[in-house]
């Protein structure tokens, strides 16, 4: 594919464009065989989303009863109930990004090979022109092995960086495999933030 297209004007750009969306495509197809299919995930990603929507709801219920407590709940015991629901959802969104290593360290094997694959296909060439001279910190990467001196030229692990980190979250979001926005919201990951409150 990468012959066929380096025939063209913009031959290098689009091949690398196109190795890119292809691996994108890749990438998805092995995290849905590992990951998004099995019911673990699904477990952990409903439970995420309904303790979510179980704290929106207590919150929007403090917030509107105006800092008094209702008759019926005391503001201590609601308070209570807001950290276990808290802690849930930190515990599932945790959980949810140890399912997704097993997947990443695939994922991360795939993208290595190509990115050594590309990198010896376009050594020292210019895959395409930047409209613009990129600030230094940037051109060190844009420009990164190639020959000569002109800021313009970009370097095939730039335009590669670029269209993977662009192609796979729109990839994502059109298959429905972002991660739920309470996730993130909840300081989920391998390594979150500290409770301030268990100090």
């Amino acid at each position: 594919m990468a012959s066929a297209l380096s025939s063209l004007r913009y031959g290098d750009s689009l091949s690398v464009v196109a190795i890119s969306g292809a691996t994108a495509v890749l990438c998805e197809a092995i995290s849905w065989l590992l990951i998004y299919r099995t019911a673990t995930y699904n477990s952990l990603r409903a439970s995420i989303e309904r303790h979510s929507r179980k704290l929106d709801s207590m919150k929007s219920i403090s917030s509107g009863a105006g800092g008094a407590a209702p008759s019926s709940q005391p503001a201590s015991s609601r308070a209570k109930k807001m950290d276990r629901v808290e802690s849930s959802l930190k515990d599932a969104s945790r959980e949810l990004s140890l399912a997704k290593l097993k997947s990443g360290a695939v994922v991360a094997a795939v993208l290595f090979v190509v990115f050594g694959l590309l990198n010896s296909l376009f050594e020292g060439r210019a895959v395409a022109k930047l409209p613009f001279a990129p600030v230094p910190l940037v051109q060190r990467m844009s420009h990164r092995g190639l020959p000569g001196n002109d800021p313009t030229d970009c370097a095939m692990v730039f335009l590669y960086f670029l269209c993977s980190m662009s192609i796979r979250t729109n990839l994502q979001k059109l298959l429905g495999f972002t991660p739920p926005r309470a996730a993130a919201g909840a300081g989920g990951g391998l390594f979150a933030m500290p409770d301030p409150k268990a100090n």
